[in-house]
């Protein structure tokens, strides 16, 4: 059996991008550099040996626990499941990929968005690979501080640092310096570093640069010091972004196609137009429209002098396309590739996701896919530490419904999750809630990928909530009931009471103490409470009716 991936529970709980991860990090575990290779079936390969730097000179890495996993197996497995799950949505360009930009939020997040990036790089040999992002922390005091003797360490191993080029780029300006605290805690660069290692076959170097001054004279500096110091190697730059931060869904979108189209004319005072224009609309909650803009900027200088001469974006997604986000607040996450090829160019156009669903009933067939996309995703999760990505189209699965995902297994409860408002797509509601009742119900430990063929699904999709004036409205069986007092609050489906034999005043005490009230909480001013219906339905008999 696979050990059970309870760190990424820690990352459900993740921010969606560059704001500072409201999870607790964990300590860091020995770097393992037999860590195989991601290489295809075999699996062969191993991160080489190097000489032993000094210890200073091993920048340690801080993200592992926050980020993405900090055990090694773990990290592996999830990143190679977004890489093959990329390997069946998006082909292989025929050209040399010399610039990448991806995105760099916790890997539940963006993780699968940079893997379609990363797909096109995998196998393939590179001597260097310079890793650029935006400072988030502004520790340091160099304009560009570059990483320039040692060795990157991720959970994965430490990768060796190209000395001979990051000693060309300190020659190159005074304002380039081997800065260490300049890369404290800049998960921009070092989100990056495990997929190299799970992508690149054979040996290859990095050359770390954190960018404190992120204008575009500096961009134009370090592009031609790149040109210089890459001259005679066959190297790869990867700029390090996430897109707009903070807007709601469509305002987003409706940024970032803009942001990736100007990107796509490889002129960088484009991308400055573009980010001017956005930011002057005055959308609301929109802090930038691009977190890295000087890492992009460079890499749009340096790719066409290294040889790219075609820009492709391959995906797009924002944090609300993913099961724990929150489409009222989102980041927004490009894969881009800069490459050598014959071909015409092409454009990107925004996919245009399906629009709102009004309330529809449930077809049986919906019944029966949301219920295999629950246990597809629990069974995803456990093994990889990350969620499958589904590709829907029924509108019952569209509408925005709250739910419930009831585990149980040889009929007792084993867990039991919800989220009640419907603000989100359905589909992506389960998938967080099955996720939940499997590995972060407290009352339980995680479910292990052994007892899953024991457990059984049940699914209830909630009609909205409506407050009630009296508890004489509450009808035991048909309602679910929320009460809430002060800070506290509790939920009981419209079975429970039935399941246990509870009248309403029963039903009403065992809520309360649910909700660490006392029992009699229900029956004081100020408590207040809510109803809903739900339409459950399970597997292997399990319940199909509505309430």
């Amino acid at each position: 059996m696979k050990a059970p991936f309870a760190i990424s529970l820690v990352m459900i709980l993740l921010l969606a991008a560059c704001g500072t991860p409201s999870a607790t990090p964990v300590p860091t575990p020995p770097a393992t550099p037999s860590t195989p290779l991601r290489t295809g079936p075999s699996l062969e390969l191993t991160v080489p040996p190097t000489a032993t730097p000094l210890p200073e000179d091993v920048h340690a890495c801080q993200g592992a626990g926050t980020w993405f996993p900090g055990d090694p197996e773990q990290l592996a497995a999830m990143v190679d499941s977004y890489l093959t799950d990329a390997e069946k949505d998006a082909e292989r360009i025929e050209g040399d990929p010399i610039a990448l930009i991806v995105p760099h939020a916790g890997y539940i997040y963006s993780g699968w968005v940079a893997a379609y990036a990363y797909r096109q790089i995998e196998g393939r040999d590179y001597d260097t690979v310079v890793v650029i992002g935006d400072t988030h922390t502004g520790g340091g005091t160099a304009p560009v501080a570059v990483w320039a003797r040692g060795a990157y360490e991720t959970p994965l191993g430490a990768v060796p640092v190209d000395e001979e080029v990051a000693a060309a780029l300190l020659a190159a300006d005074s304002r380039f310096r081997f800065d260490r605290a300049g890369h404290e805690k800049e998960h921009p660069v070092e989100n990056q570093i495990p997929f190299l290692q799970r992508t690149l076959g054979g040996d290859f170097k990095v050359v770390p640069i954190v960018l404190h001054d992120y204008s575009l004279e500096i961009a134009e500096v370090l592009s031609q010091a790149l040109v210089e110091a890459l001259a005679d190697r066959k190297a790869l730059i990867v700029a390090s972004t996430d897109l707009a931060h903070w807007p709601a869904y469509d305002d987003a979108r409706a940024s970032d196609a803009a942001m990736l189209a100007a990107v796509e004319t490889m002129d960088p005072q484009a991308l400055l137009n573009a980010d001017r224009e956005w930011m002057g609309k005055g959308i609301p909650n929109l802090a930038t429209t691009m977190c890295s803009k000087g890492s992009v900027l460079t890499a749009m200088l340096a790719a066409p002098q290294l040889g790219a001469n075609q820009v492709t974006v391959l995906k797009y997604a924002n944090s609300g396309d993913v099961p724990v986000g929150d489409r009222s607040k989102v980041v927004g996450y490009g894969a881009v590739v800069f490459w050598r090829g014959e071909g015409s160019p092409t454009s990107f156009v925004m996919p245009t996701p399906p629009g709102p669903v009004e309330a529809v009933p449930l077809t049986a067939e919906d019944k029966k896919e949301l219920l295999a996309i629950a246990r597809q995703t629990i069974a995803h999760f456990l093994e990889t530490g990350a969620f499958p990505h589904c590709t829907v189209t029924q509108p019952g699965l569209l509408q925005e419904r709250g739910a419930f995902v009831t585990l149980k297994e040889h009929g007792e409860l084993r867990g039991c999750i919800g989220h009640l408002i419907g603000d989100r797509p359905l589909y992506l509601v389960v998938q967080n809630v099955a996720v939940s009742a499997a590995v972060g119900d407290r009352r339980f430990p995680p479910v292990t990928e052994d007892e899953l063929s024991d457990i059984e699904i049940e699914i209830s999709v909630l009609s909205p909530l409506e407050q009630v004036e009296s508890v004489d409205q509450i009808q035991v069986g048909r309602h679910g009931v929320i009460i809430r007092r002060g800070l506290k609050q509790a939920v009981y489906l419209p079975q429970v009471a039935s399941e246990q034999g509870w009248d309403r005043e029963e039903m009403l005490e065992n809520l309360c103490l649910k909700a660490g009230l006392s029992k009699d909480a229900w029956k004081k001013e100020g408590t207040r409470f809510y109803v809903f219906t739900a339409e459950a339905f399970g597997e292997g008999g399990a319940t199909d009716e509505e309430n």
